[in-house]
C-alpha cells in the first residue's frame, strides 16, 4: 500500500477522491494509504467473525458489529475503514445518526500482504492513540493478535479468543483453531 503522494493528506481530502472499484482509500496522519480489493480468503474470515461478534453482541442489543466500509474520521488528517467496528449501544438500539452514536470500543483488520505494514504499524499506533481495541487477524499465521492500550507487543492468541463488551453480561469466545480451519475450508 505504498503513498500515492508525499504530501499530508486531509480527512476531507481523502473522503472526497472518487471512488474506484476495487481500491480503499485512508490516511493516517497525513498520509494516504490506498489498499486493493480484498481476497475471498480474506472475506471469509472477515464474514465468519462478524457472524461470530454479532451473534454476541445482539444479545440485549449491545453493540452493533459494522462492516467496511465505513469512515471514521479520528482527527483532521486521518480517515479510517476498520474491516470491522464494534460500536456500544447503551440503550438498546441503534443510533439513528452518526453523531448520535457512541466511540467504537474494537476495531479488526484482517491482515493482507499488501496492507500488513499500515495494519501492524501505521494503523496500530493510531488506534491505541484513539484508545481503541484493535485486533488484527493473521489468516496465515492462524493467530489473532491483540492490542490493548499502549503496549508495544500484541498478545498472540492462536487457542482461544475472549473479550467482553463493557456491560455485557457474557464473554464471547471463539476457538482460534476451528475458526481458521472455517477460513481456510477444512471444516
Amino acid at each position: 500500500m505504498p503513498a500515492v503522494e508525499m504530501r499530508r493528506w486531509s480527512a476531507a481530502e481523502v473522503q472526497a477522491l472518487p471512488e474506484e472499484p476495487g481500491k480503499r482509500f485512508e490516511c493516517v496522519d497525513g498520509e494516504l494509504l490506498v489498499s486493493p480489493g480484498p481476497s475471498r480468503t480474506h472475506q471469509i474470515a472477515l464474514s465468519l467473525l462478524m457472524r461470530a461478534l454479532d451473534g454476541y453482541a445482539c444479545l440485549g442489543n449491545r453493540a452493533l458489529v459494522l462492516p467496511a466500509p465505513l469512515d471514521y474520521v479520528l482527527d483532521p488528517f486521518t480517515v479510517v475503514q476498520p474491516d470491522i467496528s464494534i460500536v456500544p449501544t447503551p440503550q438498546g438500539r441503534a443510533p439513528t445518526h452518526d453523531e448520535e452514536s457512541e466511540p467504537p470500543v474494537l476495531f479488526v483488520e484482517v491482515l493482507s500482504p499488501s496492507t500488513a505494514r499500515y495494519d501492524r504499524v501505521v494503523k496500530r499506533r493510531r488506534y491505541q492513540r484513539e484508545g481503541v481495541e484493535y485486533w488484527i487477524v493473521d489468516i496465515d499465521a492462524r493467530v489473532f493478535e491483540r492490542w490493548e492500550g499502549d503496549s508495544d507487543r500484541p498478545e498472540i492468541i492462536s487457542e482461544l479468543l475472549t473479550w467482553q463488551l463493557a456491560g455485557h453480561p457474557d464473554v464471547f469466545t471463539i476457538a482460534v483453531g476451528e475458526y481458521f480451519a472455517r477460513v481456510h475450508g477444512e471444516a
